[in-house]
């Protein structure tokens, strides 16, 4: 924490985030990172960063709720598509997971996202291209109904 808020110190322009990883190696959920961002928050609350880029788009993350320990006007990069499925999520889904952290933390600082990177490893990609594009395709739609309110 200490030395990200050395790196970020000074930055005005951009928006400085710090995305945490929960694993991005295997299409296998039971050998990735799992457990919920509770005991994180302190640590990631005290970071003089704008923006956090969390993975929720699996049972893995823990519940939503945790983003309420975040400071107020701190942003969230939701991740509300996992790249290493290859079902395509709901726009009814990405939107509900939406609402309720435009709820917790306020519309104007939820970002939606995938959970991490559709780009994985060159010898051994772990989500192919026409899927990426489709789970896209999915958070547009969702992000113009969520602006249509």
């Amino acid at each position: 924490m200490e030395l990200i808020n050395r790196v970020v110190d000074g930055i005005d322009g951009p928006i400085t985030a710090v995305h945490v990883c929960r694993g991005n190696w295997s299409r296998d959920d039971g050998v990735l990172l799992s457990g919920g961002y509770d005991e994180l928050m302190p640590y990631l609350a005290r970071m003089k960063v704008r923006q956090f880029a969390l993975e929720y788009a699996t049972p893995r993350a823990g519940r939503l709720e945790a983003i309420r320990e975040l400071p107020h006007g701190k942003m969230l990069g939701l991740g509300v598509v996992n790249p290493r499925t290859d079902e395509i999520e709901s726009r009814e889904w990405i939107v509900g997971r939406a609402r309720l952290a435009a709820e917790l933390l306020g519309r104007s600082q939820v970002f939606l996202n995938p959970d991490c990177g559709f780009g994985t490893f060159a010898d051994r990609a772990v989500s192919r291209a026409d899927v990426a594009a489709r789970k896209l395709a999915a958070l547009v739609d969702a992000a113009k109904v969520l602006r249509s309110e």
